[in-house]
């Protein structure tokens, strides 16, 4: 992609000029930068009325925006001109094509995407106009200490079970998942290990090579495969290859024995030592992945196969997006609209998102943004493979382990890429950004002039108010955004909590909680009309009113949710039943329609037909749909106790027995009504005492507790009590 204007080896060609830029403003927003990316990972949200990535994302874009309004009235007098970088298009045509896609695709998703790349294009032009190789190191240290600090909440949630932010799969750090925590730690390594390779001091270089050690010791912790995967890589070849090739410029050549003994140490002490260490987290422990973070990192490696479950999930969301790449090929489904069009394009048979990301930053671009993607992706290989060339033929140059310190953290990010989707995490985006404009402001220092590389743009004295005008209303928008966007995440979240509660309380009807429900319904009306689009909050809030049997309500939340996401078929089958319950069988039979078009062989969509079919007083119809549907092999909770019903009477009862160990062995709370449930159905319907004991004793040996065994032995028939409760009795003594 970058090409000199004339030709001369990479290696020796002497550096141009520079603009003469205020030496005090680059110096003053690089700092800024670095802040950013150290406060962007250590920071997190100790609520969950707040998002963690929502705060992440908030730090990075306000965190760009003042170092913009900084750098702009630092030189807001100089007649100096600023650097342009053919690089920065790339993110701008994707800002661009978003901006479009808002007239036809998701609004509200693609002004999420505009935003996204805008941002990330700004972040990249600062870095190119303020990096310099002297003061390089500076951002070196904010990257490096972001992981450091990330890695140190990643180590207290690990051995000590640290509960200050809530999260997901622990530990997460201050990500709430631990798959984002590490993706963006490895980012870091070669940051860190540039850091250690110019040390002096033994001091240094003991803090140095042990604080690399400790991020990736939290790396090892999470069991992240993608993350782990790309650390090895990083350890054993990458690193070790950019040492032995740049080995005149890194001061690690002229250490003592003694220092590189000291280096070697602080990193087995702190990997292998503390490693060694086992977990105090009691959800890490029941995974039984590892008690430690050297057995579970090592282990969890060990499990990359093809056949693994989390792989085999991957595939299915890459099969469907290759569907949606041959379907719209030439402009795509529209910026950040993936999630939305995707349950258009799952497998026959599929009800649910498999998830809101394809776990492939790669394939999502090119389904997304089309051909636009692809110039994206092709253009921006081809200048990281003329920047690795480039930089390989850099040997003897200072700039040469600068360049290749950028390239590894994003070698490592794309591997993480192709199964994950780091980019679209705010803080990875932004160390995303930084490293390419690393790489365009050593383009710069090498005198790579030309269309195609670095140019110069003019810029007159005073110019800097109007770009600080400029850069003041994108902060105002940007404030606008985030309170909206922070009020309206509150409001959901306190909802879903509150709905939360007052299930786990067991007495949902009672009239104590009568203010909490208005109350929670309020602020999810209030939520919605703030942000309609929040498709993984308000669904909650909808699913516990259904519990409660608030139908009406869960409904008019499930429509909301609909208008954002139309081809949800699990969403689209919930409203259908809550028509069905509130007696609206028009209604209901108008979404179980909509709900065909998309899959018509899901388990939900045949169980909201059977309910149907048997609320319109056709019960044959019912019948022989559920027994055609189990010999399929398409059930789920609700179709499996229609069948039940419908079967017994039908007087099938071998087909009511076999839905109702269908759902025992899906849903094993139900086991116990289950099998009370086939003792009713064999001593009132099939009149056969003895089978229908057998599963009263199965009951009531299943108990695990007195009072649960007291509560089964009320609900077993008189004549048969004394009988279930001895085989208890013997079965206890033995």
């Amino acid at each position: 992609m970058a090409k000199k204007k004339h030709a001369a080896p990479a290696a020796t060609a002497a550096p141009a000029a520079t603009p003469d830029l205020n030496a005090v403003a680059a110096s003053s927003a690089l700092w800024l930068l670095a802040a950013m990316m150290i406060l962007a990972p250590a920071l997190g949200s100790p609520v969950e009325e707040m998002l963690q990535d929502t705060l992440k994302s908030i730090v990075v874009s306000f965190g760009a925006l003042l170092t913009a309004m900084l750098f702009f009235f630092r030189i807001r007098k100089s007649d100096a001109p600023l650097r342009w970088h053919a690089l920065l298009w790339l993110p701008l045509l994707l800002c661009a094509y978003a901006l479009g896609s808002m007239a036809w695709s998701h609004t509200y998703l693609a002004g999420v995407e505009a935003v996204r790349w805008f941002v990330f294009a700004l972040i990249a032009w600062l870095a190119l106009n303020t990096l310099t190789r002297e003061n390089a190191p500076v951002l070196a240290w904010g990257i490096h200490l972001g992981g450091v600090v990330a890695s140190l909440w990643t180590a207290l949630q690990f051995w000590a079970d640290l509960q200050l932010f809530p999260q997901g799969p622990n530990p997460g750090s201050t990500f709430v998942n631990r798959n984002f925590f590490a993706e963006f730690a490895v980012c870091t390594l070669p940051f860190g290990a540039w850091l250690l390779a110019r040390a002096r001091s033994s001091v240094s270089i003991a803090l140095l090579s042990a604080t690399t050690g400790f991020t990736v010791l939290a790396i090892l912790m999470t069991g992240t495969r993608a993350a782990l995967l790309a650390t090895w890589l990083l350890l054993l070849a990458v690193l070790p290859l950019i040492a032995w090739r740049f080995r005149t410029q890194l001061q690690l050549r002229a250490w003592s024995q003694g220092q590189r003994l000291l280096a070697i140490a602080s990193f087995l002490i702190v990997v292998v030592g503390l490693g060694l260490v086992p977990s105090g987290n009691k959800k890490i422990l029941d995974e039984e992945r590892g008690t430690t973070a050297l057995a579970r990192g090592i282990g969890r490696t060990g499990t990359i196969r093809p056949d693994d479950h989390s792989l085999g999930l991957r595939m299915l969301m890459w099969k469907a997006t290759a569907r949606v790449i041959a379907a719209e090929p030439v402009t795509g489904v529209g910026a950040g609209a993936w999630e939305v069009q995707v349950p258009r394009f799952q497998e026959k048979g599929a009800q649910l998102e498999t998830d809101y990301y394809v776990h492939n930053e790669f394939l999502q671009l090119v389904a997304e943004y089309g051909l636009v993607g692809w110039a994206f992706l092709l253009l921006l290989a081809a200048y990281l493979l003329q920047a690795t060339r480039r930089t390989w033929q850099l040997a003897g140059d200072e700039e040469g382990p600068l360049r290749a310190m950028a390239l590894a953290a994003v070698f490592a990010l794309f591997v993480c890429s192709s199964i994950g989707f780091p980019w679209r995490m705010a803080v990875t985006g932004a160390l995303f950004a930084l490293c390419l404009g690393l790489l365009a402001a050593s383009d710069a220092r090498l005198g790579l002039q030309g269309r195609t590389s670095v140019q110069d743009v003019p810029w007159h004295r005073d110019d800097g108010y109007l770009a600080m005008g400029v850069t003041f209303a994108c902060l105002a928008l940007a404030a606008f955004i985030t309170d909206r966007a922070a009020t309206s995440e509150r409001k959901i979240v306190q909802a879903a909590r509150l709905a939360m509660t007052i299930s786990a309380s067991g007495d949902v009807n009672a009239s104590r909680w009568d203010e909490t429900k208005a109350r929670l319904l309020q602020l999810t009306s209030e939520g919605v009309q703030l942000n309609p689009h929040y498709r993984k909050l308000t669904p909650i809030v909808a699913d516990e009113l259904a519990k409660w049997e608030d139908w009406r309500n869960a409904v008019v939340i499930w429509e909301s949710v609909l208008k954002s996401r139309p081809y949800v078929t699990a969403i689209i089958t919930n409203v259908g039943r809550g028509y069905s319950v509130l007696g609206q069988l028009d209604k209901a039979v108008e979404y179980l329609e909509r709900a065909k078009k998309l899959q018509p062989d899901a388990p939900a969509v045949r169980s909201l037909e059977v309910i149907l079919l048997a609320r319109q007083g056709k019960e044959a119809q019912a019948y022989q749909l559920c027994k055609r549907s189990i010999e399929e092999g398409i059930s789920d909770y609700d179709l499996q106790n229609a069948a039940f019903t419908l079967a017994v009477r039908a007087k099938d009862y071998a087909l009511a027995e076999r839905a109702i160990q269908l759902r025992m062995k899906e849903n094993p709370v139900t086991k116990l009504q289950g099998l009370l449930q086939l003792g009713q159905m064999y001593l009132d319907d099939v009149k056969d005492p003895a089978k229908a004991l057998g599963y009263y004793r199965l009951a009531v040996q299943a108990t695990t507790t007195l009072e649960e065994r007291a509560a089964v032995l009320t609900k077993v028939p008189p004549q048969l009590r004394s009988q279930a409760q001895a085989a208890q009795t013997s079965a206890s003594s033995k």
